[in-house]
């Protein structure tokens, strides 16, 4: 029996930062990574030259990183406007909630995984926070449980993220 993989989750705007960093790799990193062995190489003596070993370290995270984002892209399930619902929270909304406990409002994006950045304000829907809120609507209220003990949030909005709008 075969293991289905897990999709991954993206905006349009994700997938094509993906798809610019892998063409970016491919095309213009290559070529500066072929250009660097290859005066490291005019140097003579490989076994002692470190400019040819830090190329080839680079070259090896780079054919990585390339190796990485083919898998990612491969099945990849791209998240439309059209197939957000902006009554309830799902991936591609902005969801505004208020910390009970310290009235605090915040405003989150609920992205894939892969788009996840908490500094930007996206929160992965597979992230506790994420799952809680998933599925929930305006004025209701869900408990994300933390290591310091269960955090209420009221859910205060649910509208399309500007994901959509890039």
């Amino acid at each position: 029996m075969a293991v289905e993989e897990k999709k991954t989750l993206l905006t349009y705007s994700g997938l094509k930062q993906y798809q610019e960093e892998l063409e970016f790799l491919k095309s213009v990193k290559r070529k500066e990574i072929a250009d660097k062995l290859k005066v490291a190489r005019e140097q003579g003596d490989l076994s002692e030259n470190a400019e040819y070993d830090a190329a080839k370290d680079e070259q090896s995270d780079n054919e990585k990183r390339i190796d990485e984002l083919e898998q990612l892209l491969k099945n990849v399930e791209v998240i439309t406007d059209d197939d957000v619902d902006s009554e309830k929270v799902s991936v591609g909304t902005k969801v505004k909630v208020r910390d009970l406990e310290y009235k605090e409002d915040m405003v989150f994006d609920i992205v894939g995984t892969q788009q996840a950045d908490s500094l930007e304000g996206k929160i992965s829907n597979e992230s506790p926070l994420g799952m809680a809120l998933i599925g929930s609507k305006k004025g209701q209220t869900v408990t994300v449980e933390s290591p310091a003990g269960p955090i209420k949030y009221k859910i205060l909005s649910v509208e399309k993220s500007d994901e959509f709008n890039k």
